[in-house]
């Protein structure tokens, strides 16, 4: 048996903790996919209770809750896998969405040990107050309250003690785990799982990052400097580390409390337009979006000012891949089957196996749904939900930004939707696509590259009179050789001989049987039976022998 890649000793307790759990929700069935009992030491009994035990609830489920009792890193990775429709079937999707990335939080010591080793100094002595209870807490960092000596409100994110080293064990292992699935399991023949997993541990220390997180909030800040509806907090870089965060303290309504909206006599519509607006900007204009848009991380201030929260999860879109998506968009309006698949086909979402006509069929029948209906009756959440069982059925392999991106129109959808039920999302968003549209005409978007084409050419018409004159007087020399590399050129030259042999055959045994026919007349073969006779009589058997071997051979070849 080939060797384990659980080969890390010092990893082995988690290993066999991570394993425990998955066998007590009853998947204990991938211990023995993966060969891992005779690494792991674990007793049989835990083995034989999972096909003893029927557990009483479905599969999606018992994952869900197997990812959220191993901790923050599994929690991340299901996360991860809600967005990616084109990797787990709709049903795990949907109950992977519920996870919950909320836990009790640290004790104040180890926190206040934490700011003070980041800062050089304890909370006291920074903070004119500082509240030890945190306001949120979640899997990777708390909130607190705090006041700096100016006066200015200020929350300040911090990094829970020890929890990277934590995340770097299970990322380790994640990465070990991907490399058993890639080569004993079906998954392996469609996707490069090892390198999925290094991507997910690219996202996720990134989000331990809080230097990146304050640089996002920035770069917030200045795509929306004038939209005057979108509101940033400031960053306090002097606070700021890799593991703490400090952040102007915004106060405001939650935006989906719709009773308090109405209370303080806001225009509800109006931030509704604000939510969609801000997301189609981000999308269609930045290429840099939020992609954790739940509620808890917008308010709504005086002026139908939308605040936003917690920006250490985004997505980003190249004008290419922004370019693909207005082009889907235009298909998909005209409910064009055969245009959708032409562009999932130039998008490079689908392998040279795709059944094209069955993936044809599945798009119309989606289509078929939408027949008559205005824009205004079409729900972006509706449409990411059905195309989900289409993505895995036929293993579509779109960029996760785009189903990163899914995900975050359908909330940020459904938090308009429930602002104002008569938001029309498209015709928010119309005026954004056509002017992306004729920026994708303009000049300006094709002409460097133009341009740049155009150097490149002017360079090599450089090259022509110096390069020429080397290749002609070598010529002249006799030095100039050319080497042809064809692939699979000695079989194909093979099988050439052959069929010049064949040939060649063929001629001279039609050359012999009509030499042999012309000299019949010359000799009575009944009365003479000389030299003459016997060779003439022994050309026409080897003739036809020969004959019959050609022409057997060129019936086995067809076969």
């Amino acid at each position: 048996m080939a060797r384990s890649p659980i080969h890390r000793v010092r990893h082995l307790q988690r290993y066999r903790e991570i394993v425990r759990v998955f066998v007590r929700h009853g998947f204990g069935e991938l211990v023995d996919l993966l060969e891992l009992q005779p690494y792991l030491a674990l007793p049989r009994r835990l083995l034989r209770r999972w096909r003893r035990e029927a557990p009483p609830l479905g599969a999606p489920q018992r994952v869900r809750l197997a990812l959220e009792e191993l901790g923050p890193t599994f929690v991340k990775l299901g996360q991860m896998l809600s967005t990616r429709p084109d990797l787990i079937p709709p049903a795990y999707v949907a109950e992977l969405t519920k996870l919950q990335d909320t836990v009790p939080p640290a004790e104040w010591e180890p926190i206040r040990a934490q700011i003070e080793a980041e800062l050089g100094a304890p909370p006291e002595e920074l903070f004119t107050t500082f509240d030890p209870i945190p306001i949120a807490a979640a899997s990777l960092a708390q909130v607190h309250a705090a006041t700096l000596s100016d006066g200015s409100a200020v929350v300040v994110k911090v990094q829970r003690p020890n929890i990277e080293t934590t995340v770097e064990t299970d990322l380790e292992i994640l990465f070990d785990v991907a490399r058993l699935l890639q080569a004993r399991t079906v998954l392996g023949e469609f996707y490069d799982l090892p390198s999925m997993a290094e991507e997910f541990a690219t996202t996720l220390r990134a989000e331990l990052d809080f230097y990146r997180e304050g640089h996002n909030a920035d770069r917030f800040r200045a795509n929306f400097a004038d939209e005057p509806y979108l509101y940033i907090p400031q960053v306090h870089w002097d606070f700021t580390t890799r593991r703490v965060l400090v952040l102007e303290r915004i106060n405001g309504i939650k935006i989906d409390d719709i009773a308090a909206l109405d209370r303080a006599g806001y225009d509800r519509h109006r931030i509704a337009l604000h939510a969609i607006r801000m997301i189609i900007k981000e999308v269609l204009e930045d290429g840099f979006f939020h992609a954790d848009p739940h509620p808890g991380n917008f308010v709504v201030m005086p002026g139908e000012v939308i605040g936003a929260m917690d920006f250490g999860m985004v997505g980003y879109l190249g004008r290419r891949e922004r370019a693909n998506l207005i082009r889907l968009y235009i298909v998909a309006v005209q409910l064009d089957e055969e245009g959708i698949v032409d562009q999932l086909i130039r998008m490079g979402a689908t392998t040279e196996r795709v059944d094209r006509a069955g993936l044809r069929r599945d798009v119309a029948r989606l289509l078929r749904k939408y027949h008559g209906l205005s824009l205004k009756e079409i729900r972006a959440l509706e449409i990411v939900e059905e195309v989900m069982p289409v993505a895995f059925r036929h293993r579509l392999h779109l960029p996760p930004e785009y189903w990163l991106l899914g995900k975050t129109l359908g909330m940020m959808e459904g938090v308009g939707l429930r602002l104002d039920p008569d938001l029309d999302v498209f015709a928010v968003s119309e005026p954004y696509v056509r002017r992306f549209m004729w920026q994708m005409a303009s000049p300006r978007s094709w002409g460097p590259s133009l341009l740049k084409g155009t150097g490149d050419w002017a360079e090599l018409l450089g090259l022509i009179p110096r390069v020429g004159s080397q290749l002609l007087t070598r010529a002249e020399q006799g030095d100039l050789e050319f080497t042809v590399n064809i692939r699979e050129l000695d079989r194909a030259l093979a099988r050439l001989d052959r069929l010049a042999n064949r040939l060649s055959l063929s001629v001279l045994l039609a050359a012999l049987i009509v030499g042999l026919a012309l000299l019949v007349p010359a000799f009575n073969l009944v009365q003479q039976w000389g030299l003459a006779t016997i060779l003439i009589v022994a050309g026409f058997a080897g003739a036809s022998l020969l004959g019959l071997w050609l022409i057997f051979s060129i019936w086995r070849s067809r076969k």
